[in-house]
This record gives C-alpha cells, structure tokens and sequence, in this order.
C-alpha cells in the first residue's frame, strides 16, 4: 500500500478530523469437480477525510493516492460538515477522546507462496477427495484471503497503522440420496495469509475425511420434532447467537435507534451464569479473531463487558453515540473500505466459557438436541432471532441419537439467554464470520457450548 505523509496533511482548525489510507486486497481461487472456475486478485484503495463541526459530519474520498489528492479531499469534508452544519441544526458538544498509537501488522513472517503453488495445492485436495469418495455427486474446493491494509490520523492524536488479513478453504461435498442432494463443508484457516495456515495438503485431509464421515449420516438423518426442548448449542450457534441477536442490539446506534436493549440496561438479562464480552483483540493471551488494538477513528479499542453475570453492563460505542449518551468510548468504530464512514461494530463476541463439560451437558438431558452447524440466519432489534440449523443430533436418555435434518431455531435471544444452566469450558473461535451492517466487514464469533432451552421448527 502506498504511505503518505499524513501528519503533513492533516487537516488544521476543525472540531476534530481523521485522515485515512486504505488498500484491501482480495485473493480467490475456486474448483469444481477439479476444474478451476475462479481466480482472481483484486485491490480496492483510497483515501478519506472525515470533519466533524457544529454536531455535523462531512466526509470525502477519492481512489486517487496523492497528498495534493488527499489535500482536495480534507477541504471537501470540511466543507461539507459545514454546509451540513448551517442546514440542519446538529447536537452540540466536544467529542469525546481516548487516542492511542501504534503498528499492528500481521504480514505472515513465512516466505510467501505463489498463486500457482496455492492453484496446485487445491488441485491436490480436490484429487484427494475424488480419489478416496467416489460416491460424491459433486465437490467444491475454494480459497479467498482478505487483507485489510489502513493508515489513519486524527486531530485528537491518533495513529494507527495495520494490516489483518484473514484466509480460507472452504470444502463442500454433494451426494445423492433418494434423488435428493446432501451437502456438508467446513471452513479451514482464519486470522492470517495462506501462509500462516496451509502449509501441506496432506494436513487438510484428516479434516476432510471428517466431512465426509458427517455427510454420510446425512442419510440416516431424522425429523426433528417441533417445540421447545432442552438442548445444547456447539460454541458455533452460541457465538452467532451472541453476535446476531445479543451484539446488535447494544450497538450505541442501535439503541438510539429504538433497539429493546435501550430498555434494560443494569436490568437482569440472562443467567446469572452468563457474561458476554465483546473483545477487542485479545483472550487468554491469544490474539482473537479479528483484532482491533485501535479503532478507524484513532481510539483505543478496549472489551466491552455487554452483560456481567446476568446484568446488562454497557453499549458499543463510536464517539458520536458516547457523545451523546455520556459513556466511555470502547473502540467499535469500524469501516471496510476506504469509502466507508467509520460505524458502531462489533469485533469479537462471545460468551465467556464456564466450568462444564460437553459430555455432561448432554447426559443431563433426557429429551433434547445437540445443535451445532448453523447456517444464515436473522435477527432483530427486539432480539428475536431465526437460525438455520444443518447439523445436530437428538439426545435420548443423556446419550447422543440419530443426527437431525436440517432445521431452523427461533425465539427471542434475552429470554433464551435466561435458559441456561450449563456453560462448557471449553471454547472455539469460527474463522469466518462476516456481519452486513451496512457494511460487509470481518467479524470474530465463538465461545463455549451453552445448555438452554430452544424453540425448534422441525416435524410435529
């Protein structure tokens, strides 16, 4: 990525600015059936000037790196808070600051592999599958790296550089059943270049025999019944379960917008159990999914205990929304391209683990389900949610059964969370999760297993 000289360019006499250069490069190569029917690079890059005055902001970008560029684009911004400003009459009041500096770039440290080694490393995968599963219908193999490369200035005194990329394969195997398609895939790698993750294939082929193994249970799947059932969710459904329906709705700009967590903060939440931390690039001393040590308006990133023991403690916040709420900045401001204005996200959400174990979770229930692969799945800002389920399992007697067709849960997440009553120790992280909030961005989600009570839609 091309560096300017920022502290030359920023912008002088305004309420607060930020200044920032920004490349994200995108890496993707995909098969089918052993063909390669993608592979592509791409880059998007660009500055922007954000300029907040009188309560308004103004913001500008152009693609075009220069500092006479970067020059037009600060006035620009500067001008528009002001017309802005002189229009509509904005809430008044300084911004408030907790600036902090630094590097934080993830280039791998290994020796970078070309784009036909990464092309034959796939066609080894895919060879491996076809040679050793003849009965599959179909099979995908796909690679896509992110990287998020950003330079950002503030007039408050922030001064970050980072690079985070992320990279995957993904795996994904069809068969016939009945005359009817079923589909496994798992996800390999995450917070990293390729090669950080993908050093020989032959490392990926135990994990992709597991996919098999699961896609053939597939076919002796069962109907889940309908109702409300004691289950356990794998940390991959609590995570996008703390993520979708518990996270957004205590995103600052959310709740000034009407979400239901408005009305219960310091209130009891959840299970005196639960505590729910939104963290900013660190747990138990390693580095999380997607780590924020500064946020894009120059702001230390720092966790935010959403609930504690049971208890709504805080919002996510962006200066504007602690602004006006009177809170502490926590660092959520997030944008994914140059073009974007910084908004209130999350980084990584999760439950923290508690002291069981999944083996007994699932030998206290006498009728029930183990879920744990979800796919798409909604939520709203009164919490209610719907995940699609893909795999789980009944559990009859404390013991695992028959695995379960795909099938979809619902419910409203604060009452859900009031379910609980066993929380596992252990915890795992998914490598890729995504949020669309305006804004596709990379998001960190996972945890333990919880045990709770569910509302499933499956066969009366």
């Amino acid at each position: 990525m091309i560096t300017l000289t920022l502290s030359k360019l920023l912008p002088a006499g305004t309420e607060y600015s930020e200044i920032k250069v920004q490349e994200n490069r995108n890496f993707n190569i995909s098969l089918l059936n052993g063909t390669v029917t993608a592979n592509s690079t791409s880059s998007s890059a660009g500055l922007m000037c954000r300029t907040y005055s009188q309560g308004r902001w103004g913001l500008a970008s152009s693609p075009i790196l220069t500092e006479s560029s970067l020059q037009d684009v600060a006035r620009k911004a500067a001008s528009n808070a002001k017309l802005l400003a002189e229009k509509v009459a904005g809430r008044q009041g300084v911004l408030p600051t907790q600036p902090a500096t630094g590097k934080h770039l993830f280039f791998t440290a290994r020796n970078k592999v070309g784009n036909q080694q990464r092309v034959e490393f796939l066609k080894d995968l895919d060879a491996y599958i076809a040679g050793k599963y003849t009965d599959l219908a179909s099979r995908m193999v796909n690679f896509a790296q992110l990287d998020m490369e950003k330079q950002i200035l503030t007039t408050d005194g922030g001064d970050m550089q980072s690079m985070t990329p992320r990279s995957m394969i993904v795996v994904l195997m069809t068969i016939l059943h009945n005359g009817e398609p079923l589909q496994h895939y798992d996800i390999f790698g995450g917070m990293g270049e390729w090669e950080d993750h993908f050093v020989k294939p032959e490392d990926l082929y135990p994990k992709i025999d597991v996919i098999y193994e699961q896609l053939k249970e597939k076919r002796d799947a069962v109907f889940a019944k309908s109702g409300t059932f004691d289950c356990v969710l794998d940390s991959r459904l609590a995570g996008i379960l703390s993520h979708e329906a518990i996270g957004h709705t205590t995103e600052a700009d959310l709740v000034l917008g009407g979400s239901i967590a408005g009305e219960y903060m310091n209130q009891q939440v959840a299970s005196e159990l639960v505590t729910l931390i939104d963290i900013a690039h660190t747990w138990d001393g390693r580095i999380c999914p997607v780590p924020v040590f500064i946020d894009d308006e120059g702001t230390e990133a720092r966790d935010t205990i959403v609930i504690e023991n049971g208890i709504l403690k805080s919002y996510m916040h962006n200066k504007e929304s602690a602004l006006r709420m009177g809170l502490p900045l926590t660092g959520n401001a997030r944008a994914y391209a140059y073009f974007d204005e910084p908004l209130i996200r999350m980084r990584n959400t999760m439950i923290v683990p508690g002291q069981d174990k999944v083996e007994a979770m699932i030998s206290s229930i006498e009728d029930g389900y183990y879920l744990i692969q979800p796919s798409n799945g909604q939520a709203d800002s009164t919490s209610e949610f719907m995940f699609g389920v893909t795999r789980g399992y009944e559990i009859k007697n404390g013991v695992l059964g028959k695995p379960i067709k795909e099938t979809t849960i619902s419910g409203v997440a604060f009452d859900l969370l009031k379910t609980i009553t066993m929380i596992s120790s252990e915890m795992d992280w998914s490598c890729a999760g995504m949020c669309g909030k305006k804004q596709m961005i990379p998001v960190g989600m996972g945890g333990p297993s919880i045990k709770c009570q569910v509302n499933i839609g499956g066969k009366s």
